[in-house]
């Protein structure tokens, strides 16, 4: 059990670190294309717009899976944040299993497009990188939010779930965390 809790957070750092990498290598790219066009009038990040579009579905779809990990994904919650506890705890049991289904169906399906991109051969124009490089990330998002997703499940039938609703592995549902106290501006040191 150990030994899962720590693959875990490892995993969760390389999340973590990719994801970051990928919104800097983003700014890097479309700031150093603006400056070295504007200012030096040259083309030298000719590549800038690949790069940050091999960034941008890095970090969409590996997103995927570290926002359903924090329980961070948008919701619809009209209806949920009305309901009862149990009715609450029921929901997101049902809601997470049917989106873990969605991820390893859309995983299947995405996992085909890269095969057919790299049996075309496709390459990008810039880089003249193979195409299928990029897509290999979408899967693999899919795939992991999949895995999430059902974490998310289990843990709302756990123990540590018996008073509390998980909209995360360790994100409690906000219905069921007591009302903080509202900060007032003199508590605020400037």
């Amino acid at each position: 059990m150990k030994i899962l809790q720590w693959m875990d957070k490892v995993f969760m750092k390389l999340e973590e670190f990719i994801l970051s990498f990928s919104i800097i290598l983003i700014s890097f790219m479309i700031i150093g294309n603006v400056i070295a066009r504007e200012v030096f009038n040259s083309g030298a990040f000719f590549f800038a717009y690949e790069v940050s579009q091999f960034a941008i579905v890095i970090a969409t779809f590996m997103g995927i899976a570290y926002a359903a990990r924090k329980g961070r994904h948008i919701s619809m919650s009209a209806f949920y944040d009305f309901a009862s506890f149990k009715t609450r705890k029921v929901m997101m049991i049902i809601i997470n299993f049917v989106a873990s289904i969605f991820m390893f169906i859309l995983a299947y399906y995405s996992y085909s497009f890269v095969m057919f991109e790299y049996n075309t051969g496709a390459v990008t124009t810039s880089l003249e990188l193979p195409r299928y490089l990029m897509g290999i990330f979408i899967p693999i998002g899919f795939l992991t939010a999949g895995i999430q997703y059902l974490r998310n499940t289990y843990i709302n039938f756990t123990a540590k779930a018996k008073d509390t609703v998980y909209i995360g592995i360790d994100a409690p549902d906000y219905n069921d965390q007591e009302k903080k106290q509202d900060v007032k501006l003199e508590d605020i040191n400037l």
